[in-house]
């Protein structure tokens, strides 16, 4: 009678054959891609502005105005600080009530508005999408005048919640777009079986439909908050100083006489980060928002 060792057993099945094959793959997939370099080279194109703009925020006047660009410097608070004296904190908290209100009332009004044009559609359908949509091809520039006068006569210059309207109104058709293509991946035969099961129309959305359709939710809050947030015509128009968002805020850094690329630079970090940090909190929603009902 025979016996064998552990280490005879793994030496009888490990075949040489297969030591190669493994070797093999490893080698295939430390294979040079130039496709991916070429992504990496692209990605990095697009993230150095940004990277540049942080950077140059952190300088003083003298080092971020230079003929030759400097990457060694004393790092310096001086540009948040002038950007605090003059008056950041206003825009930033205008533009974060505008764009979190308006983002509540899109989803408010958009998400039942794309279930009815989903799962429980209406008579003429197509024709309602058609009439969202058309509400996007009239260029802002020629409707800003007779806003401007609508605004003016209801005494809502220089009001936020001007801004609040028309960016909910902006983003609408947007919203009942991108949601009502979360809705139409929902099988409608989930519905069936929650009424059968004695749930109410109101509880089987609540408690079936909206967990699945979350991650679109996410992705369609982030696209609104992102258009509402860089929204610059709307408020440079029908705002002054009480009611000025960050966009407004950063072209008062633009002047005719002086150059300051500093506080510019800070200033647009510091409304960028608010929206970084949003993307950044729904990332994993966001990616499967975007990609929802992409695989069968």
């Amino acid at each position: 009678m025979s016996t064998s060792t552990p280490e005879t057993r793994t030496a009888t099945t490990t075949s040489p054959g297969a030591g190669q094959t493994v070797a093999k793959r490893k080698r295939k997939h430390r294979k040079f891609d130039p496709w991916g370099l070429v992504a990496w080279v692209v990605g990095l194109m697009f993230f150095f502005p940004v990277f540049w703009m942080v950077l140059t925020a952190f300088k003083q006047e003298v080092d971020a105005y230079t003929t030759t660009p400097k990457f060694f410097f004393k790092p310096t608070l001086e540009g948040f600080r002038a950007v605090f004296d003059q008056g950041v904190g206003t825009g930033l908290l205008n533009s974060l009530f505008a764009t979190s209100v308006s983002t509540i009332l899109v989803l408010a009004l958009g998400v039942p508005a794309a279930f009815a044009l989903s799962l429980r559609p209406v008579r003429k359908t197509q024709d309602a999408l058609f009439f969202f949509m058309s509400t996007k091809m009239l260029p802002i520039v020629a409707a800003i005048i007779p806003l401007y006068v609508i605004v003016s006569n209801i005494g809502l210059l220089d009001n936020i919640w001007a801004l609040i309207v028309l960016y909910t109104s902006m983003n609408l058709p947007i919203a009942v777009w991108m949601m009502r293509s979360f809705f139409l991946e929902v099988p409608g035969e989930l519905l069936e079986a929650a009424s059968l099961d004695g749930a109410s129309l109101w509880r089987a959305v609540r408690e079936v439909i909206l967990p699945l359709v979350s991650p679109g939710i996410a992705a369609t809050a982030l696209i609104c908050v992102i258009f509402a947030w860089n929204e610059f015509f709307f408020a440079v128009n029908l705002t002054a100083v009480q009611a000025q968002t960050m966009p407004v805020f950063l072209v008062g850094f633009i002047a005719g006489e002086g150059l300051y690329w500093a506080k510019l630079c800070a200033a647009a970090t510091m409304a960028a980060l608010p929206v970084v940090l949003a993307g950044w909190v729904a990332q994993n929603k966001l990616v499967r928002g975007l990609s929802f009902g992409a695989i069968k």
